[in-house]
């Protein structure tokens, strides 16, 4: 059996943030499956960027019996993001550390909005991609 493929962003090493106190601490790990494909994108100077969604099952089950799931936004960066926008796919199993940003932004209405994502520092992948159908002809 193969080893999965893992990358990590090597910038992510924890640096002192110069405040009284140390240092904080913002660290994610997540498993889960790719809700739909990686959208990768090139932005700035070139930059890939690769966002996407992971469901997360929760550890229990709702009032109806069944495992709610969370969906959170990821992205990656650089040398990750390429990897992950030619690799993964919708339904993929990942595990992935990285830490939470918050960013806020004024929308289309003039409102101001807030969105929480995780910038992936490491994704591992935990299965094998699936076969493509086989065709006859």
């Amino acid at each position: 059996m193969t080893k999965a493929p893992e990358m990590t962003d090597e910038r992510a090493e924890p640096k002192p943030d110069g405040r009284a106190g140390g240092r904080g601490i913002n660290q994610v790990a997540l498993v889960g499956r790719l809700a739909r494909d990686p959208e990768l994108r090139t932005v700035g100077d070139g930059v890939p960027r690769a966002w996407f969604v992971v469901a997360v099952p929760r550890a229990y089950a709702g009032k109806d019996g069944d495992r709610e799931a969370d969906f959170i936004n990821v992205v990656a960066w650089r040398q990750l993001a390429s990897v992950v926008g030619e690799h993964l796919q919708k339904g993929r199993l990942v595990g992935i550390t990285g830490r939470l940003q918050v960013s806020s932004f004024e929308a289309q209405d003039g409102s101001r909005r807030s969105t929480t994502e995780v910038i992936a520092d490491q994704v591992v992948f935990l299965d094998a991609p699936r076969k493509p159908a086989k065709t006859d002809g």
